[in-house]
């Protein structure tokens, strides 16, 4: 199985390639890295590394307080984290700077992870959240490397699709040095039902609720607020996808109607549709200014259309309301203990598959409201923007459920620590 499984990266590999190529005709930062893919770069130098995988914006973003924790306890040790996508590289450059290594995983395919792992020289490997890669996870178990599978989760549709391909993810999952530090129960069992051992899987909870709120983010957010102007009402629609920036632009047109001076943060979560959110601005007829012009907003302007990459924490200090997308599309959901745990409450769609037992603990004790539409989110923004009494007292539920759900971390820890004695 393994075998046919590789004939067919093989196969896929110069179509992901000419995408990536295809990419970086609009935007040359596409082709940064590019020899990485294949296992090329840099090599790590005398000394082990330990090795952390964040697919993209998101697991980057829930690595961060692991990174700075592995840093502290190992600061002779260098750390290298991979990710898949050009915003989970600048997330990372710009959490970390040049304190850690930061270059793509390459294709799962025998020559180029052998290149990788022979220059980035892990004494462990931990991959975040669901990351599967039979022919990586081989290579690994070949070389004596430790694997942890951290903050993992398992749909049961995945669990439908894994048991499809039989020996080839089972094999990948009972590998002698390999642990799985799940985020629930739920997870864990769907995980030993594909061929984990019970015996290295243990439940440690969400890491994503030991973000860290760092206290330049909090300062920065108060000097963004003070140039859109520190007495008008601001709200964003954060990590939005197509569908969404429709609906946030109507909500924010009845919005107007009752709070003319509001001010909308439209946050597109792929960079590569930033002007295609320009023209639908333009067709619509209204006025926005680009955030990349970095200058002060006007203040007859109701839109700041967001074409950066790796503020968004920033931006949700700077608002009184927070809309996360992902939601009101069929996508599953973005990080709503972002903007939870700086105390702004969270307006949320009905999809939350990607991280439902999130949105269930902010739902449930009111630090959240979960909306269907563009009408519902125009209500719920008029509510909130309209009664700062009630803003508050959202975004404190939000600060609690944050607070009294922490511990995943050192529980994550305690797996990952006798691994690298």
């Amino acid at each position: 199985m393994r075998y046919l499984y590789t004939v067919l990266t093989y196969l896929l590999r110069p179509i992901a390639l000419a995408a990536v190529l295809w990419r970086g005709l609009r935007d040359r930062r596409y082709w940064l890295g590019l020899g990485e893919r294949l296992g090329l770069g840099p090599r790590a130098g005398a000394a082990e590394t330990i090795w952390v995988h964040a697919v993209s914006l998101g697991e980057v973003t829930a690595a961060a307080a692991l990174i700075r924790a592995l840093r502290t306890r190992h600061p002779d040790t260098p750390l290298i984290l991979t990710t898949a996508t050009l915003t989970g590289r600048e997330r990372a450059e710009g959490l970390f700077g040049d304190g850690i290594t930061v270059r793509y995983l390459p294709y799962d395919t025998p020559g180029s992870v052998r290149r990788f792992l022979a220059r980035a020289r892990p004494r462990l490997a931990v991959i975040m959240e669901t990351e599967l890669w039979p022919n990586l996870f081989h290579r690994c178990r070949r070389l004596g490397i430790p694997i942890v599978l951290a903050n993992a989760r398992l749909s049961v549709k995945s669990v439908t699709r894994y048991r499809r391909f039989g020996p080839l993810f089972r094999d990948a999952l009972s590998l002698g040095r390999l642990a799985i530090a799940a985020q629930s129960a739920e997870d864990a069992e769907r995980f030993i039902a594909v061929g984990a051992q019970r015996d290295r899987t243990r439940v440690i909870g969400n890491l994503k609720f030991d973000i860290a709120v760092d206290a330049a983010v909090i300062e920065r957010g108060r000097e963004l607020r003070r140039a859109y102007g520190a007495a008008r009402p601001v709200w964003i629609a954060g990590s939005t996808h197509q569908g969404e920036e429709e609906a946030a632009l109507t909500a924010h047109a009845q919005v107007l109607a009752a709070v003319p001076s509001a001010l909308l943060l439209l946050v597109p979560r792929h960079p590569e549709r930033f002007q295609a959110v320009a023209d639908l601005l333009n067709r619509r007829g209204l006025r926005f200014e680009r955030r990349s012009s970095d200058g002060e907003v006007r203040p007859d302007c109701p839109v700041l259309l967001v074409d950066t990459v790796g503020e968004l924490a920033s931006l949700y200090a700077s608002v009184d309301v927070a809309f996360v997308g992902g939601s009101l599309v069929p996508v599953g959901g973005h990080n709503l203990l972002e903007p939870a745990a700086l105390g702004v409450p969270v307006i949320t769609g009905p999809y939350q598959s990607n991280a439902q037992e999130i949105a269930d603990w902010l739902l449930g004790e009111g630090a959240a409201l979960q909306v269907a539409d563009a009408a519902g989110l125009a209500a719920a923004l008029e509510d909130l923007l309209t009664h700062p009494e009630l803003r508050r007292r959202i975004g404190a539920k939000g600060l609690h459920v944050v607070a009294v759900n922490r511990g995943s971390l050192d529980r994550l820890l305690e797996i990952i620590e006798p691994l690298l004695a």
